[in-house]
């Protein structure tokens, strides 16, 4: 494999700082068989663990939904139901101890159509059924931006819809969360919907949606203000949080996966930092979560690196705002159980 790969990733080998610092990874992912992602076509329970176990705390983990093992047949909008299975069997492995001390799949966050509105809520119950003890919420991601170059996954103007925001209502009803992503330029949009629904509990993806290539490259002075400004609407939702991670996308512009030798920690908490200071000053510690987005952002950087990176970057926070973004906000926005 040209970048990503574990070959390649082992170019960069780094000692493990502050091994004690309890760590909850609340976003990754589990599929196989994923031809339309290189280079990691599989991320099973054994990758996860290979990543995870190298010497940081790694005490739990969230997996959000992939579009992965859907059922394939069946009403269409039962079919996700089938990833949730499919992630509670390996959880349920986690758990035995076999595969080390981090219980992977602590909570597992499946997908549902909340454009179903009212109608959702069976799919909801069905959700629940499939992972009666660690099933949290459902991401529905929306982005959508009129440059044909960005991957809509929604129309447009879908978080100010009768439809959408019905569907969100019953989640919330059901005493369960909202993960989503967006682009950039949609965080007002993501803060009014916000507004609307106070009683859901909403995690945005991603340092909100920041994209700097495509329509967005080379555009910084015009692409950051923007950003910036539709991040401190969000924030001033106080159901919503934040997850800092999702930097080792290429859509974030840097060019680590482009390199012969992987980056290392230093670099990377440096180019960070910018990014996430901002999210941290406006969101609160309490509020933002470190997340690995593995093995997406796998492709510019290994587990071990990254989270180097976040413990250097978060070396002048206290105790008690580290615990925050390493740990604490996801277990409670998540209700884990580490036990």
């Amino acid at each position: 494999m040209p970048y990503g790969g574990n070959d390649w990733l082992a170019l960069t080998q780094e000692p493990i700082l502050e091994p004690e610092i309890a760590i909850c990874d609340p976003h990754h992912h589990f599929w196989d068989f994923r031809t339309a992602r290189i280079p990691y076509q599989r991320y099973l329970l054994h990758e996860l663990v290979a990543d995870v176990d190298c010497g940081h705390n790694v005490r739990s983990t969230v997996f959000i939904e992939a579009r992965s093992m859907y059922r394939p047949t069946g009403p269409v909008e039962l079919r996700p139901v089938g990833e949730v299975e499919f992630v509670q069997g390996l959880a349920a492995a986690s758990t035995s101890g076999s595969y080390g001390r981090c219980r992977a799949a602590a909570a597992i966050v499946g997908h549902a159509d909340l454009k179903l509105a009212d109608r959702v809520e069976p799919v909801l119950e069905a959700l629940r059924a499939a992972s009666p003890n660690r099933f949290r919420g459902i991401r529905h991601t929306v982005t959508w931006d009129p440059h044909p170059e960005v991957e809509n996954r929604e129309k447009e103007g879908v978080l100010a819809s009768a439809e959408y925001r019905a569907g969100a209502r019953v989640l919330a009803r059901m005493g369960l969360s909202l993960d989503t992503g967006v682009c950039f330029p949609q965080l007002t949009e993501l803060a009014e919907f916000a507004r609307a629904i106070p009683e859901l509990t909403i995690t945005l993806n991603h340092l909100g949606g920041l994209q700097r290539v495509g329509p967005f490259g080379n555009r910084d002075d015009e692409v950051l203000p923007a950003w910036r400004t539709g991040i401190a609407a969000a924030a001033k939702c106080p159901n919503v949080n934040l997850k800092l991670g999702g930097i080792g996308m290429p859509r974030l512009g840097f060019d680590w996966h482009t390199r012969d030798t992987p980056i290392g920690s230093e670099e990377l908490a440096a180019s960070m930092a910018p990014l996430m200071s901002y999210c941290i000053e406006h969101f609160g510690p309490d509020r933002c979560m470190f997340e690995s987005n593995f093995p997406v952002d796998k492709v510019s950087f290994s587990h071990p690196v990254l989270f180097n990176a976040f413990k250097r970057f978060s070396s002048s926070y206290s105790a008690s705002e580290r615990a925050a973004l390493f740990h604490d906000t996801a277990v409670r926005a998540y209700r884990i159980n580490e036990g």
